[in-house]
């Protein structure tokens, strides 16, 4: 979609949405609130040099949310015409009456809206049809194939882009949206040598097409990652310095914000329950939320209420400062929201000045992990253990990959058990990190 296509589609969604308000308050509601989106976009996987999908996406809805005092109903539709807005508002009305009182529902407080809105640059059109799509995924694939006479299959390169608009509406007179757009490319592939098979991928993604990673370089890059893992063999079971490189790092730290949430802070069901003013992270880590970053990934000037974003430290110097909260469990807890309802805002984490290559350095035999898997992460006690793929170093040199292992710990000792943050920060996400060198984590092999 052009910019003027958008503009008019989110000028549409504005409409639609106080409707759907008025609507509410026609038939009784004592508050309401709605949200509506749009977005429309391509996907194109090639694989082994031929097209295996080609798909366009164009979809819409409106969510609308209705409160008879303390009591709730919400209901949605993806039919934007006003009589089908008309009926879903009169169903969410219905379930409300039906509902049971809860003291913490409601709107997000009215002095909480956000009231300034500047340009974050989230928008950014892709002029990609089918066939240059096609042509971007095919090269990006061609590179990896050709990168190693070992890559022995693919399971595909895959180029998509998606081009949107989102508005929030509620009775206190909040009504604001903006449009976004968000365009990726990704490959992974196979190599074999003497019955030992390996795979990986790379991946790049931007708000801008102009800011994605070269086809070829994408390609090549998940080529040598793949061919570098095979020969893989186990470890004897040890304790060990651990580094996550940054593209594995950010999930590091999304245990914690998941800990943070109010959901969690709630149901007593987190290992960081009262650590407010605590040291929780090594003394030099600082966790900075920073919304209005232009083009970021998770940027934005309000939540998923309204309420206006801010800058802040949730955790500073390695202490616990802040929660991530929305409305409904700030009021059971007895705080105020955090303008976190939908997450964070662009999660930095600070580094301490050092270079990848200085963390090899510094840790000079150890374990750098390539590849995490399971769920094995109790939020509750922060116990860590998940299987792990990745290379063992000796004196700073790879001496071999390594698979079929178990990192384990706890995530309150990993935390302040972190001895550098490296400057090759990874912004394809919400979290933003640089690779992590920890003092020791156990190793679980044969």
């Amino acid at each position: 979609m052009t910019a003027q296509e958008t503009a008019a589609q989110q000028g549409k969604l504005q409409d639609s949405v106080a409707q759907a308000l008025d609507q509410a308050a026609a038939l009784g509601a004592s508050q309401a609130e709605a949200s509506a989106s749009f977005g429309a976009g391509l996907s194109v996987t090639v694989r082994q040099q031929d097209v295996e999908t080609l798909e366009y996406h164009r979809d819409q809805g409106l969510d609308v949310t209705v409160y008879f005092g303390q009591r709730k109903g919400s209901a949605s539709t993806t039919d934007m015409r006003a009589a089908a807005i008309a009926e879903t508002v009169a169903k969410a009305c219905s379930l409300a009456r039906y509902a049971a009182e809860d003291e913490a529902a409601g709107l997000a407080d009215a002095s909480r809206m956000a009231t300034e809105f500047p340009d974050l640059d989230l928008y950014h059109h892709w002029a990609l049809d089918a066939d240059e799509a096609i042509s971007v995924a095919t090269a990006c694939e061609a590179a990896a194939l050709n990168s190693d006479k070992r890559i022995s299959n693919s399971e595909g390169a895959t180029v998509g882009k998606h081009e949107g608009c989102h508005v929030y509406g509620n009775s206190h007179g909040f009504l604001a949206g903006f449009p976004d757009s968000q365009h990726s490319l990704s490959c992974s592939v196979l190599a074999g040598q003497g019955g030992n098979m390996q795979r990986d991928y790379e991946y790049t993604v931007a708000r801008d097409p102009a800011e994605l990673v070269a086809a070829e370089t994408v390609g090549r890059q998940a080529g040598l990652a793949t061919v570098a893992r095979l020969g893989s063999r186990k470890l004897d079971t040890r304790v060990t310095p651990v580094i996550y490189p940054a593209k594995l790092a950010r999930g590091l730290f999304g245990h914690a914000i998941g800990a943070l949430g109010g959901g969690a802070l709630y149901r007593r069901a987190s290992f960081l329950l009262d650590g407010l003013g605590e040291q929780v992270f090594a003394p030099h880590i600082t966790l900075s939320e920073r919304p209005f970053l232009p083009r970021g990934l998770s940027s934005s000037t309000f939540d998923n209420e309204g309420v206006a974003t801010q800058e802040r430290a949730l955790v500073s110097r390695g202490v616990l400062e802040g929660y991530v909260l929305a409305s409904y469990y700030a009021r059971k807890l007895g705080l105020d929201s955090t303008g976190n309802a939908g997450g964070v805002h662009n999660l930095l984490v600070s580094d301490t000045g050092v270079s990848y290559a200085d963390l090899i350095e510094e840790m000079g035999t150890g374990f750098v992990v390539t590849e995490l898997m399971g769920q094995g992460v109790n939020p509750v006690t922060g116990d860590y253990s998940r299987g792990a793929a990745g290379f063992w170093i000796e004196n700073g040199e790879i001496v071999h990959p390594v698979h079929e292992v178990t990192l384990g710990g706890n995530l309150r000792d990993m935390y302040k058990g972190i001895l550098q943050v490296a400057t090759d920060t990874d912004c394809r996400g919400g979290i933003r990190s640089g690779s992590v060198l920890i003092d020791k984590m156990t190793l679980a092999g044969s």
